[in-house]
């Protein structure tokens, strides 16, 4: 595929070592000896060894990077966060510490109903602001997609507030956000003892309004004892699906309250967390397709000793996805790269199945599997550049970013260094333009 009005690809990438997360052939898909990515148009429009590129480098594109032999990964996607939100819940992990429990924290008032008072009170930069923050960790660790759920306003003014705020990110910052409507995450105080009249609200006032101005990818609900029933959930999904919004759920987290098949019922993208899994749940999303995305952080923060179901789910066939659960409350992490490696550490995943989990499940677990999560001709140019001897690394260490660089639509764009006054992503990987000089980031 080249550029039909030039001839030529707007940039190349030579010298790589390719992890390009194809299913199949050799581990993570790759190409060791000399890999080459040709883009057009933000697009990945060649993608393999040097030695099969159909000209010179110099004549096939207006600007060629030298890679210096350093490994290349689609871009990591995160795909469930609850990144926008105000204050904190360091005083409930005392408490946790301390012997409570978080089903007690939360029916005593705390947990997510406390960073909904703060979230409401919270002006719209603020928020803006803050989320900012988090956003720049997960994209300094070689992430170019990231979910980002509602679900601390529980009333449609902060719903939208907080939708909009995720919206508002890629004209900052060289993202692709996808927005999760999570209204039905917690039962807010106004409703106190009237679950079904907020569920009634959820799904008949706030998602319609939310559908109408276009701030949703998708919908999600909190199915558990301390959140909302099956059949709950069920008025929320059948709402979703008469305004042809996909759904997700937080499915099987401290009971098996027979989510995941509810979600399985609906062809939910995805059921997220899963550590009470049934074997029924599991045939269930493998007939539908649904991804089954595990959330280590949460596991590991909340001190959980159930493990979810992995081997079951693999000889089942569901594809297992990897993402921080990014919140204040049970998963306070930007990091996506520790995500890999507790994945490994607790799940007992293998490093491909991780980096997979942060890649090609998480974009099918976003509905972008078609443009996201693999090298592959057609798909995106967002790929991360890593100063490592092999993929394994990145679930392996534990603290540190060995990312050396990032690109977005096929544009080299600032590093983790780069605000400290170190290089851009392409200099530090050794890039080079035909004319000599370093492309502007």
């Amino acid at each position: 595929m080249q550029d039909k009005d030039s001839g030529t690809w707007s940039s190349l990438w030579i010298n790589g070592r390719l992890a390009t997360m194809r299913p199949g052939g050799a581990p993570y898909g790759a190409i060791e000896d000399g890999g080459a990515l040709g883009v057009v148009g933000g697009r990945l429009a060649w993608v393999g060894p040097m030695a099969d590129l159909p000209d010179a480098p110099e004549r096939l594109a207006g600007e060629v990077h030298d890679l210096g032999g350093r490994w290349v990964t689609p871009g990591l996607i995160d795909c469930h966060t609850h990144l926008v939100y105000a204050g904190d819940r360091a005083r409930e992990f005392e408490m946790r510490l301390q012997g409570a429990s978080y089903e007690e924290i939360a029916r005593a008032g705390g947990g997510i109903r406390s960073t909904v008072s703060a979230t409401r009170a919270a002006g719209e930069a603020e928020l803006l602001a803050v989320t900012e923050r988090r956003l720049r960790a997960l994209l300094a660790e070689g992430a170019t997609v990231v979910e980002i759920k509602s679900g601390y306003g529980l009333d449609l003014a902060t719903e939208r507030k907080m939708l909009r705020v995720a919206r508002a990110l890629p004209a900052i910052h060289p993202v692709t956000i996808r927005t999760t409507f999570l209204g039905a995450h917690a039962l807010p105080p106004e409703f106190e003892g009237r679950p079904d009249d907020y569920i009634d609200a959820v799904a008949n006032e706030m998602l319609p309004a939310i559908a109408a101005e276009g701030l949703a990818d998708a919908v999600d609900a909190f199915c558990e004892r301390i959140g909302f029933t099956a059949e709950q959930t069920r008025r929320v999904f059948a709402a979703a699906q008469r305004l042809g919004l996909p759904v997700k759920l937080h499915a099987e987290q401290l009971s098996d309250m027979g989510g995941a098949a509810l979600a399985a019922e609906f062809r939910a993208l995805s059921a997220d967390h899963l550590e009470y899994l049934s074997a029924e749940g599991v045939a269930a999303m493998a007939r539908a397709g649904t991804v089954a995305v595990l959330l280590p952080g949460a596991f590991y923060f909340l001190r959980e000793t159930r493990l979810p179901p992995v081997d079951a789910l693999r000889q089942a066939g569901v594809p297992i996805a990897i993402a921080t659960d990014s919140n204040p409350g049970t998963s306070p992490t930007t990091s996506l790269l520790l995500m890999l490696n507790m994945a490994c550490t607790f799940f007992r995943l293998t490093p491909e199945e991780a980096l997979a989990g942060a890649t090609r499940s998480a974009a099918r677990a976003l509905g972008l599997e078609d443009s996201h999560g693999t090298l592959e001709t057609g798909k995106a140019a967002d790929f991360a550049i890593w100063d490592i001897d092999h993929p394994a690394e990145l679930a392996y260490r534990i603290g540190g970013n060995p990312c050396a660089g990032v690109v977005k639509a096929g544009a080299p764009v600032i590093g983790p260094e780069a605000k400290a006054g170190g290089a851009t992503p392409a200099a530090r990987a050794g890039s080079v333009s035909r004319t000599g000089a370093a492309p502007e980031a």
